[in-house]
């Protein structure tokens, strides 16, 4: 488990938010990452692995034009997916991993392109999603390097979400649990 995956725990569980994860190119990685954390099951509601394009679109609500038009691995695609797992699974953050681990090229689009999405709650600050970021890599590495460099982007992802949003309560907590710094 990563020092990432605990930290998210312990943000979810001080705000009392739940989280769901949809992956393709990952596979189930993120799941695992998060649930390795003891204490996970406070926060995690679950996730859905659409590895085949048309699960994304069945499961998960990603437009079928979308889908027809620019393929499983597009920024929008991975947007939709993490809208679609937090409404399907009802959470109030969904992540989401899109793209080509290799060993071929798919879509058109080389190997090493990953789209990583989070999608949250409104908040008053902005009246938008918390969440609702796309960030776009462009990795290099075997299969096995990118799909783990995509679950550590797509939990920093999150992780900056969630930092970014933290109450003055919040903000106190950690002071205090980081010796006053």
């Amino acid at each position: 488990m990563s020092s990432a995956a605990t930290e998210l725990v312990r943000l979810l569980t001080v705000r009392g938010e739940t989280l769901a994860v949809a992956e393709s190119l990952t596979g189930g990685l993120v799941a695992a990452e998060i649930t390795a954390v003891p204490g996970a099951s406070r926060v995690f509601r679950g996730s859905v692995t659409a590895y085949a394009t048309e699960l994304k679109h069945r499961l998960l609500g990603v437009d079928a034009t979308l889908l027809a038009q620019c393929g499983a691995v597009d920024p929008q695609v991975a947007g939709q997916m993490a809208a679609g797992v937090r409404k399907e699974l009802g959470a109030d953050w969904g992540i989401a991993t899109t793209g080509v681990a290799g060993p071929d090229p798919q879509d058109g689009k080389p190997v090493g392109t990953v789209f990583v999405a989070v999608d949250g709650p409104l908040t008053a600050r902005t009246g938008s999603a918390g969440g609702g970021k796309v960030g776009a890599l462009r990795l290099n590495g075997n299969r096995a390097e990118i799909r783990m460099e995509s679950v550590r982007s797509v939990l920093a992802l999150l992780l900056e979400q969630l930092a970014g949003e933290q109450t003055g309560n919040e903000r106190a907590q950690d002071t205090e649990r980081n010796g006053g710094f």
